[in-house]
């Protein structure tokens, strides 16, 4: 049952109806021989020892269609994603459990000891699907392609602060920075490696030229996006012959055309569907560990309503961040009010413990500020955040503040996003604390201490990211103490509220095997692989 995007009465017993509604699902009709499939496949598996099957065509469901024009912006989620996973390639890539560093495209790094340069070695046997061949010059040109537009990477700021590029090996490469930069190897996991010479029609959305596992082969608007496998991959021609982008308009109709095998993958799932398709259907759950993402809401602190922190902190109490948890995300995370997953190196437990649902807490701080006017709160209706907001709506009520939803599609609330557009409150998802800690603090459009959405200014936040930022390591003493700083800046001055980390799921056919990812919730395809059952359906 989907849920349903149009605004309900207000009251806590109207939003208990609405996740309630969520919850219950009646048997569909017609589904018993895709369900008899699934049951037939949970016995496909490898055994030690056994060669990966070869061959098929991997067929994706997703909510969002291909975007050229965001096609560098992490977070915009659907194909740009995917596409930059599978047709492209980057200079290194973290492992998933771990900030540690392993080899991609470079082989070997050497970070010099005052943390101004980095030399980077380079496969000498990497070619660009159209063949010519991949060097050091194509390292430069992609920094500065992703510094130049149509699109406005997060990482721009550390990607300018590269000032010099030596390309005289074609096999090597020497960046100089204008002072150290401690999330420098976030830059180069998430930057692909893209051709200069077709970079015009990149931005027009007609080529894809990379040197990934996968080359582009078409694409229709609105409908789909096929891939086909890359014979010559420095790594290895993948198992799959193919991949199939379908988009599908809604989540019904995905966890429909999941459901009556028409979809081996499905991206986008509700917390729900994907937990019943789970643990009733025989399908699989692929739960991306390190690509965690935080759900938050956040404050324009330019509204004059929204200008006194007892307003903010009053908010803060008022959120139930556990039952938003539960009930909306299936358990699938946990409440926080700072940030950080557990493994990061930023993380210290007892900060979550600071602003606990506390209805008369949050009515005392208000006692002294005077009538507050109407709030807006902006979210998107797509996925889960309609019920997110009705949730938060309530919960503010509770304490005496009346809010106004706005809903906006996901294009608008992007827009509002980067431009510090909205007017009072919004929800959305955040990223990059899956990242060397100061990521979040010069990159994240919520948190950007140079220009962040909540038009917050602060010399001291200020100091403490440029401090976390400019030191070589990112693990290193003056680094975590600056991390405390931010975390500091971010329980005082409350510019955004932090609800939870969000594990983010993909779900998939039992047919399908060994899909990898990475810190972006991008799938990495180049060693998945159908079942011989799975192929001989099709």
């Amino acid at each position: 049952m989907p849920v349903s995007t149009k605004l309900i009465r207000h009251g806590a017993a109207t939003v208990t109806a609405l996740v309630a509604s969520i919850l219950v699902v009646l048997p569909t009709a017609g589904c018993q021989s895709a369900v008899e499939q699934q049951r037939q496949n949970a016995a496909v598996s490898l055994a030690p020892g056994d060669p990966v099957p070869r061959g098929g065509d991997l067929r994706v469901g997703a909510l969002r269609d291909l975007s050229p024009k965001t096609f560098l912006q992490i977070g915009t989620g659907g194909l740009n994603g995917q596409v930059v996973a599978n047709v492209y390639d980057t200079l290194i890539r973290y492992s998933r459990d771990s900030l540690r560093v392993e080899p991609a495209l470079a082989t070997r790094w050497d970070l010099a000891p005052d943390g101004r340069s980095l030399t980077l070695d380079l496969r000498p046997d990497v070619t660009f699907h159209d063949g010519r061949p991949f060097v050091s010059g194509d390292v430069e040109n992609s920094i500065k392609a992703y510094l130049g537009g149509p699109w406005t990477p997060q990482f721009k700021r550390t990607a300018g602060a590269i000032t010099t590029f030596d390309t005289r090996d074609p096999h090597r490469i020497v960046l100089g920075f204008a002072h150290p930069l401690s999330n420098i190897f976030d830059l180069l996991d998430s930057a692909p490696i893209i051709d200069q010479n077709t970079l015009p029609q990149l931005k027009a959305g007609t080529t894809f030229n990379g040197t990934g596992p996968f080359r582009f082969t078409s694409w229709q608007p609105n409908a789909s996006l096929r891939l086909e496998r890359n014979d010559r991959y420095w790594g290895g021609a993948p198992p799959l012959d193919s991949v199939t982008f379908v988009i599908v308009r809604d989540q019904e109709s995905l966890y429909t055309r999941l459901r009556t095998g028409q979809l081996d993958v499905a991206e986008g799932l509700s917390y729900h569907d994907q937990q019943l398709a789970t643990s009733r259907y025989g399908f699989t759950s692929v739960t991306y560990k390190g690509a965690e993402a935080q759900e938050y809401l956040g404050i324009n602190v330019a509204n004059p309503a929204l200008s006194d922190r007892r307003v903010r902190t009053a908010i803060a109490y008022a959120i139930d961040r556990d039952r938003i948890i539960e009930d909306v995300y299936r358990g699938s995370g946990y409440p926080v009010n700072v940030p950080w997953p557990k493994w990061s190196p930023a993380y210290r437990p007892e900060l979550n413990n600071t602003y606990r649902r506390d209805v008369d807490k949050a009515r005392n701080l208000l006692a002294g500020v005077g009538p507050i006017p109407t709030l807006t709160l902006d979210y998107s209706p797509e996925g889960v955040d309609a019920v997110v907001a009705q949730i938060v709506q309530s919960n503010l009520r509770d304490i005496g503040i009346t809010v106004r939803l706005i809903p906006n599609d996901r294009t608008a609330q992007s827009a509002k996003l980067i431009g510090g557009k909205f007017g009072g409150l919004w929800l959305l998802q955040h990223a990059f604390a899956q990242f060397t800690p100061s990521t979040l603090a010069v990159s994240a459009y919520p948190f950007n201490a140079a220009k962040n959405s909540s038009n917050f200014r602060s010399p001291a936040y200020a100091a403490a990211a440029n401090a976390a930022w400019t030191v070589r390591d990112g693990d290193s003493p003056a680094a975590l103490a600056a991390y405390r700083q931010l975390d500091d800046v971010w329980l005082k001055d409350l510019f955004l509220v932090e609800i939870g980390v969000i594990l983010q799921k993909l779900t998939t056919s039992s047919a399908v095997g060994n899909i990898d990812w990475d810190r972006r919730n991008q799938m990495h395809l180049a060693d998945t692989y159908l079942s011989t059952k799975r192929k001989q359906r099709t």
